[in-house]
């Protein structure tokens, strides 16, 4: 019966933190429309970072209660879901379309910055010091976007897409902003809490449970943005969001829940199973880290090869995906 319960509780959470991810966006781009921010820095930056709330807020609780496996596991599974499932699930529905010089500069700087994060973990420990850098590398990701928006409407106008202020839109936005804060917090919190307590009840390890379920649920917002873009036909948008969400998993989400863990976020060992021998390995630098990087150095070197996301990377990164989740069940089920 506990079983049950934790599991609808699980969930109810993912349900919850969808749904106030949904109002949150929503209203924050309302928000920057009607004070004029142009609608494509609106989509760089505020709905870039809108859409990585749930991964935000489930880590930073995870780390609030000391739960560093899920924190950690919460992000490194995002980025693997991200890039493995999603991307490559779209990609395999409809080959999309990139602008090779703005792929090869964002892809290049998820890449770069994965590695970053792979060497700031190798002593087991990300610190509060080198979450600092994280997030100064956040400020310089902002940065980037805003160039980017400034060169292509240079001589253009001002590119703002306005809407009039209007009270009733406003009292409604208003309220779906903070209602949307708030089910994002409460989903979170239920998310963590019955997903630690899933793993104990399945006896797996709970940065597991982190990498798969509440990594998947996070990231459904990734995954909704993604089938409407291609539904749309608007290709571009679904990449440049998910390369968008992973920068900010890792240098936002790391970089703050690192700051918030005392000691810094520590990179436990678990015991791993091989054969009729026990190994234990701290398994986010041999196998989840290693996975990411992986998908990332796919995803760009093809895309900067080709010019576009065909079907055949598709297939190879949703492989990849599938044989690290089958590796996962054979390791810890």
């Amino acid at each position: 019966m506990d079983i049950i319960i934790t599991v609808l509780l699980f969930i109810l959470g993912l349900i919850i933190i969808i749904k106030g991810g949904d109002w949150f966006v929503e209203s924050a781009v309302w928000l920057a429309k009607v004070t004029g921010i142009p609608s494509v820095l609106i989509g760089a930056t505020i709905v870039s970072v809108a859409t990585t709330l749930p991964e935000l807020l489930v880590s930073t609780i995870a780390t609030y209660q000391k739960f560093y496996d899920v924190a950690i596991g919460n992000v490194v599974g995002s980025l693997v879901c991200n890039i493995g499932l999603i991307l490559g699930a779209t990609a395999l529905l409809s080959p999309i379309k990139i602008s090779r010089k703005s792929f090869a500069l964002k892809s290049g700087f998820m890449l770069s910055i994965c590695i970053i994060v792979f060497m700031m973990s190798w002593d087991k420990m990300i610190t509060g010091f080198e979450g600092s850098i994280l997030l100064i590398l956040f400020g310089i990701y902002i940065a980037m976007n805003i160039l980017e928006f400034k060169g292509k409407n240079k001589g253009a106008g001002d590119g703002m897409e306005r809407i009039q202020y209007d009270k009733t839109h406003a009292t409604k936005n208003i309220f779906m902003f903070v209602l949307g804060a708030v089910f994002i917090t409460v989903g979170a919190r239920l998310l963590v809490t019955n997903g630690v307590a899933i793993a104990k009840l399945i006896g797996i390890p709970e940065q597991v449970v982190s990498l798969t379920l509440i990594a998947l649920g996070t990231s459904l917002p990734e995954l909704i943005t993604a089938i409407t873009s291609v539904v749309k036909g608007h290709h571009g948008i679904s990449v440049g969001n998910i390369i968008g969400a992973n920068i900010l998993n890792m240098v936002m989400v790391i970089g703050l829940s690192s700051k918030i863990a005392e000691e810094g976020l520590v990179i436990s060992y678990q015991n791993v199973m091989v054969g009729a021998t026990i190994y234990n390995i701290p398994q986010t630098l041999y196998l989840d880290l290693p996975v990411a990087l992986g998908l990332m150095a796919i995803l760009f070197i093809g895309g900067g090869l080709l010019g576009k996301i065909n079907r055949w990377i598709g297939a190879i990164l949703l492989s990849v995906y599938s044989i690290y989740i089958f590796t996962l069940a054979r390791l810890f089920l």
